[in-house]
């Protein structure tokens, strides 16, 4: 009898939409995984699947990813348990650390975190059961997602670069022109400032996750007392943000102006391919625009500039934290759009398009979890149509922007704007308003 009563509750717990939901989007993921797992085994290459794998045993390709993914899962956990699961990746990074040394092999450090991540995957299935298994699951769920995403990315990196054999950058170069090339500006200024500002900038451009995964702590500090995950939390932006912006590669393919009009990054890329060694210190001519041929191996991850994306990403979950929180979301913001001009990864257009897709994203996972209503659809939608017409005007009008820049230069920035101040002005609507100070009785008066 009770058999069956648990059959007939764990049956109806499968028919909630949201349960539903939740399978059918694993799902999608997994087919999405196993497609790109094949189509870079097309390019004669191994795909996300293949790759996190092999770093079980292998050398990681990031070691602070790996233990940034596993502090997120651990926000399931008890402060000892933590402390167990953090002793025994290093413990386990000790030895392999020990044969990679013996071997001569290629030394780096995560595969601890890895095998920590798994084993609570494995004792989630094993020895837990209704809301501490799910809740365990998450967690690990949340730490494995993150290491995918980077995974599924370089993938998608992989293929904009087979595929697109012909590049946009004349067009955005040119529209570029309508605000005032801020590459080669912010090019000559990195430049200027040495080694230290170089490292310094490069350092935040390449720990963007591990920004991303500190304001996330934050977010999903009180997880293992409340045991729940709140509604909405940055990683889920983050990776949302990733799996959509490649698509937008595909459509809009650009290598950025240090491979199109430079040696490339660091003397490396560029070469024969780029239109002319200009940047950053002559700027590109005011010329029409064609489709320019370019090598198999660079990505067309320009357009629009995620990394943008992201910091912007960073900065706006940061905004409920303490000061030191949002001083630092602010500074990994700026820093980033500094070293994704100044190293020539990006245009400016870029940047605009960037931000503007990151607050269309926020609104509709917003939208989506409090339940979609007038607002929410309409600042969709807004975002959705001015992000178009961005990659519009970039693809299609670039001389005319280029001929007026104090016409379209100030119409670029108004759009972005535009969408800002509707992305704060709804929001603000749709967070609880405070509860009104309570009033003190009033005392009777003594006579």
């Amino acid at each position: 009898m009770f058999s069956r009563i648990n059959c007939t509750i764990a049956f109806s717990a499968w028919r909630r939409p949201r349960t539903i939901l939740w399978a059918a989007a694993g799902v999608v993921a997994l087919g999405f995984l196993i497609t790109l797992e094949i189509a870079a085994r097309h390019y004669g290459l191994p795909g996300p699947i293949a790759n996190q794998a092999q770093e079980v045993i292998l050398a990681p390709k990031s070691g602070p990813l790996l233990y940034a993914s596993m502090a997120l899962m651990m926000v399931v956990l008890t402060w000892r348990q933590r402390f167990i699961a953090v002793g025994v990746a290093v413990g386990i990074d000790v030895a392999f650390w020990l044969v990679r040394w013996a071997l001569d092999a290629k030394m780096m450090f995560g595969n601890g975190a890895l095998w920590v991540m798994l084993g609570y995957g494995v004792i989630a299935i094993t020895r837990r059961t209704g809301r501490e298994r799910v809740l365990l699951l998450k967690g690990v769920g949340l730490g494995l997602l993150l290491v995918a995403g980077r995974k599924t990315g370089d993938t998608w990196l992989l293929i904009t670069s087979k595929t697109r054999p012909t590049v946009l950058d004349q067009y955005v170069a040119t529209a570029d022109h309508a605000l005032g090339n801020p590459s080669w500006l912010v090019g000559r200024f990195v430049r200027a400032t040495g080694p230290i500002g170089t490292h310094v900038l490069d350092w935040v451009y390449i720990q963007l996750a591990v920004a991303a995964v500190v304001v996330t702590l934050y977010q999903l500090r009180n997880v293992a007392a409340e045991r729940r995950f709140p509604r909405h939390h940055l990683v889920r932006t983050f990776l949302v943000i990733g799996l959509v912006g490649p698509a937008i590669y595909m459509i809009f393919p650009v290598v950025g102006p240090v491979f199109a009009y430079g040696p490339g990054a660091f003397g490396t890329g560029g070469g024969h391919w780029a239109v002319a060694n200009l940047w950053p210190d002559t700027l590109p001519p005011m010329s029409t625009p064609h489709p320019m041929p370019y090598d198999e191996i660079t990505p067309r991850n320009c357009m629009p500039s995620l990394h943008t994306a992201w910091a912007t990403a960073i900065f706006i979950h940061s905004r409920k934290g303490p000061r030191i929180l949002r001083f630092a979301g602010a500074f990994w913001l700026i820093a980033t759009l500094g070293a994704t001009l100044g190293f020539g990864y990006h245009y400016g257009a870029d940047l605009i398009a960037g931000v503007v897709f990151t607050l269309t994203i926020e609104a509709a996972l917003r939208s989506h979890e409090r339940g979609w209503d007038r607002s929410g659809i309409q600042l969709v939608a807004y975002g959705a149509t001015v992000f178009s017409a961005l990659l519009v005007s970039y693809r299609y009008l670039p001389m005319e922007m280029a001929r007026h820049p104090w016409v379209f230069g100030p119409l670029l920035i108004l759009a972005m704007t535009s969408v800002v101040y509707g992305y704060v002005r709804t929001t603000n609507q749709w967070e609880p308003e405070a509860a009104p100070a309570r009033q003190p009785e009033p005392q009777p008066e003594l006579v």
